[in-house]
């Protein structure tokens, strides 16, 4: 489809601007598969400054792929927490476990082998095959789809498979074969930090004389995405069980879905926003009719709505004294040793149980 020279020219002005302006990011220092296949992951709907501390945390915590392994669920959420999307660290966990146990501790050295990995998709195994073995294999993530479709100006839409493979063929051409790790990283990087989603720059981009988006005056369409995503509103009342010695209760969501494996308090789920009447029934007669109930107050500061891809979860947090001891309940100084999603962690440091 191109000429080398192209294709060179291409490859050098955009290694040269990554070369003059690339971060320094810890996962661009080595070429061992475990930490790039940990900052992939991690970085998997994540922006790099969220997901740095993360990364140090987990190298730091578990240096190696057999310490991860070790180490507990319950640990990894814990460290995990306020990262989103745990199915990424359940399967991080599954996946160290088999590499340790299976594989002996060594990642599999190719990209059609590291694809059989939980977790593990076309983008994070092309990363992990060109960083750490130089296999000539192309990332496609949203950075490469926005240069390469305002550059060459393809509209094409971007949630249809066949548009993953189109992208996908046009990276592999222009990539070099003896050198695909830079390139991989350099576009990567060109689009995070030039080609953004939203007003980049073009006056003082290296490509603004042979952008066709540019030139058509269409990079604030490109590239083309249709499917709209939609959002679900759920309605969460959390209530904090509180004795007579001050312990509370907590409980694991075992269900499938969001949180999953992750602490909350015993929640009540409703189809709107309610007030305190209709919790106030429902704790009585529904959901703790053994307790004496003392008093149900609305941590009404508490109340949030806490934003997932799919989801608007609107939650409101109940205090409910009760007269009698939990049994097995919990000292509410030990909460924090849980892992739980944000909002509610979130809760419990800021109000420490005090509304």
């Amino acid at each position: 489809m191109f000429s080398k020279k192209f294709s060179m020219d291409f490859h050098n002005i955009l290694v040269n601007c990554y070369l003059q302006n690339k971060r320094d990011l810890p996962w661009r220092n080595t070429v061992n598969p475990y930490l790039i296949w940990l900052s992939e992951i991690m970085l998997q709907q994540t922006r790099v400054a969220q997901g740095m501390p993360y990364f140090f945390a987990f190298t730091k915590e578990f240096p190696t792929v057999f310490d991860l392994a070790n180490a507990s669920e319950e640990q990894v959420l814990k460290l995990w927490q306020g990262l989103g999307y745990y199915s990424r660290a359940r399967n991080l966990h599954k996946t160290a476990q088999y590499v340790a146990n299976e594989l002996n501790g060594v990642f599999p050295p190719n990209y059609k082998e590291l694809l059989q990995l939980k977790g593990v998709g076309e983008y994070t195994a092309a990363a992990i095959a060109s960083f750490s073995y130089n296999e000539a294999v192309p990332v496609v993530d949203g950075n490469v789809f926005r240069v390469l479709s305002r550059y060459f100006g393809i509209e094409s839409d971007i949630t249809l498979p066949a548009t993953k493979k189109e992208f996908t063929a046009l990276a592999y051409e222009l990539m070099p074969k003896d050198n695909p790790a830079i390139f991989n990283q350099a576009i990567m990087e060109f689009g995070a930090l030039q080609c953004v989603p939203k007003s980049p720059n073009c006056s003082i981009c290296v490509f603004n004389d042979s952008c066709v988006a540019l030139q058509k005056k269409k990079v604030d369409v490109l590239p083309v995405k249709s499917k709209k995503l939609k959002v679900t509103n759920r309605f969460f009342n959390y209530l904090i069980l509180e004795d007579a010695l001050g312990n509370t209760l907590i409980q694991k969501r075992t269900a499938k879905g969001i949180w999953h494996n992750l602490y909350e308090f015993p929640l009540l789920e409703t189809d709107r926003i309610v007030d305190f009447d209709f919790v106030s029934n429902a704790v009585q007669n529904d959901i703790f009719p053994s307790y004496s109930i003392l008093s149900i107050e609305e941590c009404s500061e508490a109340t949030v709505i806490h934003k997932l891809s799919h989801q608007h979860l609107h939650i409101q947090f109940w205090r409910v004294k009760i007269k009698e001891i939990i049994e097995n309940g919990l000292i509410t100084s030990n909460l924090k040793t849980f892992p739980f999603p944000i909002a509610i962690y979130n809760f419990i440091e800021k109000q420490e149980l005090n509304c």
